[in-house]
């Protein structure tokens, strides 16, 4: 029987992650059996950069944090090895991140995911990887909006280059008797 020292820190541990998961608003949980210490590294480097959570943690504790956080649905996949995954701000980081790692290592594993807590399928989880950064997406829609002020202003400039080409062949005859 555990020790009640150990109960309060198990506690704590499902209070600290069922919170991370409400405040989440997307998350993925996978098997990271066979990862080394070196590719671990780096994952664990990108996704700090992308602003993503990653913890290795029991199945217990995922299993008891998640029914605590209303996350229901993901007790079937809770065996083996898992860490979570888990992004305040970005719907994609998470799952791209994970789903690329995932293609070029073929023991690491996607289990299951979550969007604004509610389980989503494989899927969808591959469907997000798919998808682009934020900020290629901001940049493609900014590109978007630029694009008809573009052509406006490059018309304007033909206009204006060809009015000069015009003004600048009759100036040029009227120069010529002169010099003769």
């Amino acid at each position: 029987m555990p020790s009640q020292k150990v109960l309060e820190q198990k506690q704590q541990i499902v209070s600290d992650l069922a919170e991370r998961i409400q405040s989440s608003v997307a998350g993925v949980i996978v098997d990271y059996k066979g990862i080394n210490v070196e590719d671990d590294t780096k994952l664990r480097k990108e996704l700090r950069e992308s602003g993503v959570k990653y913890t290795v943690i029991k199945n217990t504790l995922i299993k008891r944090a998640a029914e605590k956080a209303g996350l229901n649905g993901i007790d079937d996949v809770l065996n083996g090895t898992s860490a979570i995954a888990t992004s305040a701000e970005d719907y994609v980081a998470a799952a791209r991140i994970l789903q690329k790692f995932a293609d070029t290592h073929e023991n690491f594993k996607v289990k299951t995911g979550y969007l604004d807590n509610e389980v989503i399928s494989l899927e969808k989880i591959q469907s997000l990887a798919k998808l682009p950064s934020r900020e290629v997406l901001l940049a493609n829609v900014l590109g978007a909006f630029q694009a008809p002020i573009a052509s406006f202003a490059r018309a304007v400039q033909a206009i204006v280059d060809k009015s000069g080409e015009a003004n600048a062949e009759e100036a040029a005859p009227a120069e010529a008797p002169a010099e003769a």
